[in-house]
């Protein structure tokens, strides 16, 4: 059997503010594997010496425009997604965690307060396994905690004390790395912890390809640091020196952005050894958030808005023929993409089966059968 792949699509790239999305103290953002889906918290503001809080925004067509969801308002301090977009997990108001599983359209709350505010919060591809980072404020350090409900409960991982400032976690939620003084990783859900032995310190934010092998750090008044197994090594990258708030990767890794706080916003295209910045104003740059393609990417500013950033996605489909089926992948795209099928390459007929999401590399699977002995395969855009 004779297989071919092709893509064909278009797009334009450039930063764009969201003119429909207020200038907020924006403090967090996710968004949805496709990058259709997208949420952002924003913490209170002071105005005449009293606080003003505010609420959760959503968009549900890639950031082109904004509508407030029903979560309270308040002091928020992180937010997080499943890859679907619909399950979503915030932190704010009296050290509380707020769950939506409609995306954001309806919120609830654990009926217990968290041992303090939640510097950073990520969630597994399914939304179920979340690790948080609690700052107690009665201590210097900060406090590791894991749930695996979707936040209903939570247990506090066994870790060396430190002021962790940052963490990602795979997929699957099986690799966790945390970031701050130091670096640790997990490979067992966060059942046990190990050192990575680096003794650079300061690092402020982090950032995991799907399958939890790649790693990207970002050192605040430091560069950025890639890692390749896990953790165990690290290697410096062309990054400069300077005050890293926030990094973003792809699902493979391939595709990264990093934004300064008070500065600008970064991009990489060769898994992070290489580093240009783009024409993002500079600003308080807060959070980013990344498509599984990297080809979307979305950042808020503290104090500013919500800038959304779109390149040329060019999906890669990977066949596997056997004597009766094919089975056809290819990464999520930040694009609406259609599979089709030909037996001469000049008519192309859309295969109406949907794909499965696989939830630990975040690919679209379809297994199907083909007609003759040879088929032409492609993703186009409608």
């Amino acid at each position: 059997m004779s297989v071919v792949s092709m893509f064909n699509s278009a797009f334009g790239q450039t930063w764009i503010q969201q003119t429909n999305a207020p200038i907020n103290n924006w403090i967090g953002i996710a968004s949805s594997a496709d990058g259709t889906k997208v949420v952002a918290a924003a913490a209170e503001s002071v105005v005449n010496a009293q606080p003003v809080y505010q609420g959760i925004y959503a968009s549900t067509n890639s950031g082109l425009s904004w509508s407030l969801t029903g979560a309270p308002i308040t002091n928020w301090t992180a937010v997080a997604s499943s890859a679907d977009g619909n399950k979503l997990v915030a932190a704010g108001g009296v050290f509380q965690i707020y769950i939506s599983f409609d995306s954001g359209a309806s919120w609830s709350t654990n009926t217990t307060t968290t041992p303090g505010p939640i510097a950073s919060i990520v969630s597994s591809a399914d939304g179920m396994s979340l690790v948080a980072l609690f700052k107690d404020p009665r201590v210097w350090w900060s406090l590791i905690c894991l749930s695996t409900n979707t936040g209903t409960s939570w247990t506090q991982a066994i870790v060396p004390k430190s002021i962790w400032e940052a963490v990602a976690s795979s997929a699957d939620g099986h690799k966790l790395i945390a970031v701050g003084s130091t670096i640790y990783t997990s490979t067992n859900s966060g059942t046990t912890w190990v050192s990575s032995n680096v003794t650079i310190q300061n690092w402020k934010a982090v950032a995991s390809s799907a399958d939890g092998n790649r790693f990207l750090a970002a050192v605040y008044g430091g560069g950025i640091y890639i890692s390749t197994n896990s953790g165990i090594d690290w290697t410096q990258t062309d990054a400069p020196n300077t005050g890293w708030q926030a990094v973003a990767s792809s699902a493979d890794g391939s595709r990264s952005v990093a934004a300064v706080y008070g500065g600008g916003i970064y991009i990489s295209t060769n898994s992070g050894i290489n580093w240009t910045q783009t024409d993002a104003p500079n600003f308080n740059w807060k959070a980013v958030a990344s498509s599984a393609d990297g080809n979307q990417f979305v950042a808020v500013a503290y104090g500013g808005g919500i800038w959304t950033y779109q390149t040329t996605p060019a999906p890669q489909l990977n066949l596997t023929p056997s004597p009766t089926n094919i089975a056809i992948s290819w990464l999520i795209p930040s694009t609406n993409f259609v599979l089709q099928q030909s037996s001469d390459l000049i008519s192309w007929s859309s295969i109406t089966d949907t794909p499965t999401l696989n939830l630990t590399n975040l690919n679209n699977e379809l297994s199907i059968s083909p007609t003759n002995s040879t088929g032409f395969y492609r993703l186009s855009t409608p």
